[in-house]
């Protein structure tokens, strides 16, 4: 019986390089998640975990955390090649409150899944002692919510696939992690976080465009660098429309808008469009704060300093 199973696999691999090789079709494979990478070696390699969490809602204020993912991987900071997966996690919790039915329509989880479950903090800081860094597919999303939940999130750095990767770059008009498999030729069950873990390190391991390095060495360069937020300090409210149009965000907390940028070349052209745009010419002084993989994406304040335009 199973030399028959296996037969089928062959035969139907065989007809999807068929069609693979014909320009008119794409042929999109289910996400092999017992796939290994090559076990590596020498002084460059590092542990990287991958997290996800599934939650009762989108405010970390207010709402909890109730599955969380932890795939720990090796990589080479070198190279960026992906390794070995070194350790899951994957658990459930109780909120204390009942899952709203539109959060549990999104990933599946009912308040009788989570009955008397808790995450095991234990279980978790083990998993992440070595780890140098955490990845997320959204990191100002899951960070928010674990570092109040498992403050040993708190002291490691972070990085984020979806911000910090120009997919654009590679021809990739989407950074939606369902996007991004299909368009390296996989597909997965989603909305589950161990599952998510899966499907993005096998994005991270895959080529980035043409440029012939993995789509983690891409990541890893941004997680090094440092990025701002720059506070548009006292803009005329009649310059909203012009700054949400540039990009920049509201604080309702500061009652300020503040753009990100990823360098200070940005940012000293910034302000030149600042005086000129927003503050009719004049020289104003204006907050920045400079963030590092550490302190971005929490809800702790970056290194501040002022600014003139």
């Amino acid at each position: 019986m199973r030399r028959g199973v296996r037969a089928l696999e062959k035969d139907l691999e065989a007809l999807a390089g068929r069609l693979e090789a014909h320009p008119d079709y794409r042929v999109v494979r289910r996400l092999d998640t017992l796939r290994e990478g090559p076990a590596l070696a020498g002084s460059t390699v590092r542990h990287a975990a991958i997290v996800d969490t599934e939650t009762t809602g989108t405010d970390h204020a207010v709402d909890k955390v109730i599955e969380l993912a932890v795939v720990v991987f090796e990589y080479c900071a070198a190279t960026g090649t992906v390794g070995r997966v070194l350790g899951v996690y994957n658990g459930l919790e109780d909120p204390g409150v009942p899952i709203p039915a539109s959060s549990t329509a999104i990933h599946g989880i009912t308040d009788a899944m989570v009955a008397g479950q808790r995450i095991d903090d234990g279980s978790v800081a083990s998993l992440l002692d070595g780890v140098g860094l955490v990845i997320a597919h959204n990191a100002g999303f899951d960070r928010k919510f674990l570092e109040p939940r498992l403050p040993v999130f708190a002291s490691l750095p972070w990085a984020c696939s979806w911000a910090e990767v120009p997919w654009s770059e590679a021809g990739i008009e989407s950074s939606k992690l369902e996007y991004l498999a299909y368009r390296y030729g996989f597909f997965f069950e989603g909305h589950r976080a161990e599952i998510d873990c899966r499907a993005l390190l096998e994005v991270l391991r895959r080529p980035f465009g043409e440029s012939g390095t993995s789509a983690l060495k891409v990541l890893l360069e941004s997680a090094r660098a440092p990025s701002y937020r720059l506070w548009a300090m006292g803009s005329p409210f009649e310059s909203k429309d012009v700054l949400r149009k540039r990009g920049y965000w509201w604080e309702a907390a500061k009652r300020c808008w503040y753009g990100e940028f990823r360098s200070r070349e940005e940012i000293e052209d910034e302000l030149a469009w600042l005086k000129e745009t927003v503050f009719g010419g004049k020289s104003v002084a204006l907050e920045l704060e400079e963030f590092d993989a550490k302190t971005r994406y929490s809800l702790r304040d970056g290194k501040r300093e002022k600014v003139r335009t």
